[in-house]
């Protein structure tokens, strides 16, 4: 008899719309009915209570795959009245979790001390704890009355009084609080203004589906991974992956949603444990066949990033299967972009050094039935729906006989692939695994021309590697079900996959193939020319690490798709420099000036390094009769709001203690621009009426190139040239600066030394990012 599911679920409580609702989920809908029809045996027609009917709706819904089958013993326990808690029914899942995840014979009276079966706490139990609780904090309840965080206390309460009725512990501690504070005041009633936190804002994640090895649609472990309700980041990544970011812990792979359990699974848990001595292991995987960029920023940050937070380790593991678009300086460059980021390997590996152990198992996969070789044409398997192949069931010792011919050379390339007999989440079957290239590979030379695909051997160079925590980008969801199935068709221990949102930043291009035509079309030089987003272009740029760094953390880890605005990087640029990069003063646009009259001064000036903090040192710079300002801050004529010098208008200079006046133009271009000009000079102390501005200027200048770069794409022809001035600046900084160093130009913007500087002779300075204020301000 055909089951009517909606009346079933309102039997229990549930409204119409909810009834409906759980209808539609087909997991949710089996695991309902089973609980349903459990309890009520037990309860033998009578009616579902408010709380038992609630009971079983959760079970229904938190009970993980792994622990199904022990679905009728919870309904029988909740039917019962021996679970009669949320909190009690967290605890039995959680202890199934642990000792019984694969169906196993279940130790009932240890399930019931592990729900506190049986436990009542009395109110006089509960009285008494609030009482030592509200005792501790009972000055700071005082001092803040109502505003105090509540929840702090509660959450104190709960842990004391686990087994303890959760509406009787509030009512409890309301009642407390009231007798020592009293009724609330009008001050009382007056709301504090909220902080605003200055980080980030991560999007909040999405009920994303995903699909276990078992084909059941679920939601992944990751779509929760960012714990801060508000979606919020963090200041630092260690404060991001050590408190807001919580994946399964090491070995207890099995309580994460869509891991599939098999016979093997603990053995191969209680080994893998024994192995990684229960430290996080995560391994970042690049490409080798380009130079990393910004979006790989977030993935380094993410997987060294969480091992280091919780004491583990992280492999920087080349994925070098595509020998035809490897080189050996996009191996070196990555390594130094990790290092330059401030993270070091536990081990530098290759894909390539398990090509021998990679084949062995496909081998095995092909004795198992479980992978052919197939003849069909790439070409054939394009589209939503290629038809199936006609060899996917040949005989198993046809398809080993035919993979060692490929393994020989005897196909061409394209002629035959390794396929596995597998179904990923969008519908594509059968993915190969193996394919035929006849090209020398950087590290094993000729020794193969088979080369495995990322299918294939991505998740078993993972559990080679003993990795805890896979943690890869969005577009790889759609590979865990593969994932999972092909480690446990082997029988070897399987990590985890988490997916994570990738980051995408506005304004910018970061495809390898389409720097590549760039590049070989002329558009920009090389892989580190400063207008682009690669690591190494941001570096030479003068991006600092520890900016990019706390850029990620700001943005948080969810399983949202993040397009930002450079400016939110740019923000985090300026913190970092605003700290870091000692100020200087150069001048893009010289406009000479004559002093006369001139107050006794040194012929140098000793300024600081960051005017914010003299203790961090400072620099010389020469003071003359002649010396340079920015043309912007001279006008002949009169403008409402300038602040600057003008015929009527005096002006300071900065660290020089002097205001000067306009007394004449001494030159002009053949354009009539005004070239040179003299100007009188006062103490500060002695003028009656202070400058409404303090500009910077440069005496005994040397010259240097200044290359203000903008966005490549706000260009409209990207193929012009960046704006590049010959400016003036300091002559200490021929002295001092060296390549990548870093200087804030005071009213300018932060700037980096660029590699094509000429030490001691040539300084070329790029333009980092400008100064948040606009630059036609002064400072």
């Amino acid at each position: 008899m055909k089951v009517d599911r909606i009346a079933e679920f309102k039997s229990i409580g549930l409204s119409e719309v909810k009834a409906k609702e759980t209808a539609k989920n087909e997991a949710l809908s089996g695991n309902l009915l089973e609980v349903i029809s459990t309890a009520r045996e037990v309860l033998q027609g009578k009616e579902f209570s408010k709380n038992v009917g609630t009971l079983l709706y959760h079970v229904a819904s938190k009970t993980k795959p792994q622990i199904r089958s022990h679905l009728p013993l919870l309904a029988k326990y909740i039917a019962e009245e021996k679970i009669d808690t949320e909190t009690r029914l967290a605890g039995a899942l959680d202890f199934l979790m642990h000792e019984a995840p694969k169906g196993e014979k279940v130790d009932e009276d240890a399930l019931c001390k592990a729900s506190g079966v049986g436990i009542n706490v009395t109110p006089e139990e509960i009285e008494s704890t609030i009482e030592k609780i509200i005792d501790k904090y009972r000055e700071q309840l005082l001092a803040d009355r109502y505003s105090f965080n509540v929840g702090k206390l509660l959450a104190e309460a709960r842990q004391d009084l686990k087994w303890a009725d959760g509406k009787l512990v509030k009512n409890e501690l309301d009642v407390q609080i009231l007798d020592l504070l009293g009724p609330k005041s009008d001050a009382d009633m007056v709301k504090k203004p909220i902080s605003k936190k200055q980080t980030g804002k991560g999007e909040k994640i999405s009920d994303g589906k995903a699909v276990n090895g078992s084909g059941d649609s679920k939601k992944h472990p990751v779509d929760d991974v960012n714990g801060d309700e508000s979606g919020d980041g963090a200041a630092t990544i260690q404060e991001l992956m050590k408190n807001k970011v919580h994946f399964h812990k090491v070995g207890e792979n099995y309580k994460t949603d869509s891991y599939v359990v098999t016979p093997q699974t603990m053995e191969l848990l209680k080994e893998h444990l024994s192995i990684t001595g229960r430290k996080v292991r995560t391994r970042f995987p690049p490409e080798p066949n380009g130079i990393l960029h910004i979006g790989h920023v977030k993935a380094i940050n993410i997987d060294f990033g969480y091992a280091e937070a919780h004491g583990g380790v992280c492999f920087l593991r080349y994925d070098d299967t595509n020998p035809e678009k490897e080189e050996e300086k996009f191996f070196t460059a990555i390594q130094d972009m990790v290092e330059w980021l401030g993270y070091k390997p536990y081990k530098i590996t290759h894909s390539s050094d398990y090509f021998d152990q990679l084949y062995e198992w496909a081998e095995k996969l092909i004795g198992k039935g479980l992978a052919y070789v197939c003849h069909q044409r790439p070409e054939d398997l394009k589209g939503f729906n290629p038809p199936p192949s006609p060899w996917r069931d040949r005989p198993i010792h046809e398809n080993l006989s035919l993979f060692r011919a490929m393994k020989n050379g005897y196909f061409d390339e394209g002629e035959a692939t390794l396929r596995m007999k597998v179904t990923l989440e969008e519908g594509k079957q059968d993915p190969v695994a193996y394919r035929i290239k006849y090209i020398s590979h950087h590290r094993t030379g000729d020794k193969w021309c088979i080369y495995p695909t990322y299918d294939y051997t991505h998740c078993l160079c993972d559990s080679i590697e003993h990795i805890t925590h896979s943690l890869c980008t969005k577009e790889f969801q759609s590979r865990r079900s593969s994932y999972y199935w092909l480690c446990n068709a082997l029988d070897i221990y399987c990590p985890v996959q988490w997916e994570y949102g990738r980051l995408n930043l506005n304004y910018t291009l970061v495809s390898k193939r389409k720097i590549a035509k760039l590049i070989t079309e002329g558009i920009v030089k090389d892989w580190d020319d400063p207008r682009l987003f690669t690591l190494t272009a941001l570096r030479r740029r003068g991006f600092p690490p520890q900016a990019l760094n706390n850029f990620v953390a700001r943005l948080g880890v969810t399983g949202a798709l993040a397009s930002v605005d450079p400016s939110l990087l740019e923000a985090c640029v300026r913190d970092e420099l605003n700290a870091t990069a000692p100020r200087t003063m150069v001048v893009l646009e010289p406009l000479e000036v004559t002093m006369k009259d001139i107050p006794s001064m040194p012929d140098s000036l000793s300024i600081p390094d960051f005017p914010s903090d003299i203790n961090k040192g400072t620099h010389s710079i020469a003071f003359k009769k002649v010396i340079y300002i920015e043309r912007s801050d001279f006008k002949m004529e009169e403008e409402k709001g300038y602040r600057r010098l003008t015929p009527s208008q005096g002006v300071g200079l900065r660290h020089a203690g002097l205001v000067m006046y306009f007394s004449r133009i001494l030159s002009q271009d053949k354009e009539g621009r005004v070239t040179k000009i003299e100007v009188t000079c006062k103490s500060v102390s002695e003028v009656k009426e202070k400058p409404k501005a303090f500009i910077h200027w440069v005496a005994a200048p040397i010259p240097i190139q200044v290359r203000l770069y903008e966005s490549l794409f706000c260009h409209k022809n990207p193929e012009d040239p960046n704006q590049e001035v010959e400016a003036k600046g300091d002559a200490y900084l021929l002295r001092k600066a060296k390549v990548y160093d870093k200087f804030q130009f005071e009213r300018i913007g932060f700037f980096s030394v660029d590699p094509d500087s000429v030490p001691g002779e040539q300084l070329v300075f790029n333009r980092t990012v400008s100064l948040k204020e606009d630059t036609g301000k002064n400072s």
